[in-house]
């Protein structure tokens, strides 16, 4: 989106597709350190339209205020799962079967999807170069911990809506097992407590998940 200044024209990025993870990294980390709206919002310009921070200084105070509301709002897009997408011309895609992983990969992306830090550790695990395409299916590179740097130049829309896709995908599964037993409680196969333990469990889980949105400042509403 560009957007005309009386000092400058600016690229101002409207969607999460158009902002990196290590744009989005830096931001958080302006976030939790500056107290101040008016030097966050000149952050904020300053990163995610990557411009000099004394130009954006310069910039008219109604001005800066319509760039801050258009980048506010792409922060809180919530896109849908990001199957695919090019970052240095190779293309990369989400893991086609997550029954697949290694015991270790699940460790790296168990471990990293909750830290922000280094959550880019975990997006190496989800998403990978394409190897090669066959009627509308993918097959992707086999892991490799030492291409984690490069994903923090991967897309944020790929971020947050994979992160929103396990959240989603517990959700669907605390429901699912949450029917499931009151069923085979109903026929005693299942004691009450171990009914209580499950969902117990489960809603730890979900409350991992919540946490990891929190971190990343993103809202569920």
């Amino acid at each position: 989106l560009r957007y005309i200044t009386m000092k400058a024209k600016l690229i101002v990025p409207n969607k999460l597709s158009e902002i990196t993870l290590r744009q989005y990294r830096e931001f958080l980390k302006v976030q939790d350190t500056v107290e101040d709206n008016y030097i966050l919002q000149c952050r904020m310009i300053e990163i995610f339209c990557k411009i000099n921070f004394e130009a954006v200084k310069t910039i008219k105070l109604s001005e800066a205020n319509d760039i801050g509301d258009i980048l506010a709002d792409m922060i809180n897009e919530k896109p849908e799962l990001v199957k695919s997408f090019f970052l240095n011309n190779i293309e990369y895609g989400f893991h086609p079967d997550l029954n697949d992983l290694t015991l270790g990969e699940y460790i790296d992306l168990d471990t990293f999807i909750g830290d922000w830090e280094n959550i880019h550790s975990a997006m190496n695990v989800l998403y990978r170069p394409i190897k090669q395409r066959s009627a509308g299916r993918y097959v992707i590179a086999d892991y490799d911990i030492n291409n984690k740097e490069l994903l923090l130049d991967m897309p944020m829309d790929a971020v947050i809506s994979s992160i929103f896709f396990f959240f989603l995908l517990a959700t669907d599964l605390s429901i699912v097992m949450s029917h499931y037993l009151q069923q085979e409680t109903k026929k005693q196969q299942v004691l009450p407590q171990d009914l209580e333990a499950v969902g117990v469990g489960m809603d730890q889980y979900m409350n991992s998940l919540k946490e990891i949105l929190a971190g990343l400042k993103i809202s569920l509403n």
